[in-house]
């Protein structure tokens, strides 16, 4: 069980698969929830429902989380709808796969702003928040292909492995001031992003994976619920797969 701080915990891309699953295990234990997203749609609207059924508070925010004035706007308005920022789960991720020789530059672009940049820009306008008060969790989602990398995912692998650089330099600089921050990296997960690959790629995939099954949202939210808690305390600058296996 995680400890409810009444701080807010803020999770970008949370309004659908593994952000969805973060965000509901977060509320669970008494957090109250800012979920970000990069517009509004019906299963935004279910997951505020979903999470307020719980009891706490959940509001939405459009953001764009390659947009550092947007996310500097948003987080400025999460911090005056709350009363402070406790957590950040940056979820927010996207794919352009492709070989390297046949990516559009565009693509491969594209996915490092959201995900890799879309980190940066979180973090940056959130930790000034916990260094005032002295605490707060960081949660980065990473991947294992940012570990081992993938064919056809260059921009992808790219932006995870950076993902994996930026939470060990921020839990050095950071950890002084009380705030830890980790990455969890996800393997095989069955969300609607890995929904349409091919079959043939989906069961090369089961076949790498020792303990014979596809990840499900809440294995990895599972996680950064741990990672969130006073459990974890003495926990800073590390990499969680949560895989079944897959990269050891």
């Amino acid at each position: 069980m995680i400890e409810a701080n009444g701080d807010v915990a803020v999770v970008t891309g949370g309004s659908r698969g593994i952000g969805k699953s973060i965000a509901v295990k977060l509320a669970s234990a008494g957090h109250n929830i800012a979920v970000v997203c990069s517009k509004a749609d019906e299963s935004l609207d279910g997951t505020v429902a979903e999470i307020k059924a719980l009891g706490v508070s959940c509001r939405a925010y459009i953001c764009d989380v390659s947009d550092f004035n947007q996310v500097k706007d948003t987080v400025k308005n999460i911090a005056s709808d709350f009363e402070s920022i406790g957590i950040l789960v940056n979820n927010a991720g996207i794919t352009r796969d492709g070989l390297v020789l046949r990516m559009k530059p565009e693509d491969f672009d594209a996915v490092i702003a959201v995900n890799l940049k879309g980190t940066f820009n979180f973090i940056h306008e959130v930790f000034p928040y916990m260094m005032k008060k002295r605490t707060g969790r960081i949660v980065n989602i990473s991947s294992v292909v940012g570990v081992m990398g993938n064919a056809g995912q260059a921009n992808y692998s790219a932006s995870k492995a950076g993902i994996i650089g930026v939470t060990k330099s921020c839990a050095r600089e950071f950890a002084s001031r009380g705030v830890t921050v980790n990455a969890v990296a996800p393997g095989y997960v069955e969300t609607a992003m890995t929904a349409v690959l091919p079959d043939k790629i989906k069961e090369q995939m089961l076949t790498a994976i020792p303990l014979g099954r596809y990840g499900r949202p809440e294995d990895i939210a599972n996680a950064v619920g741990f990672l969130c808690s006073e459990q974890a305390s003495y926990i800073t600058g590390q990499v969680l797969c949560v895989d079944g296996g897959m990269c050891m």
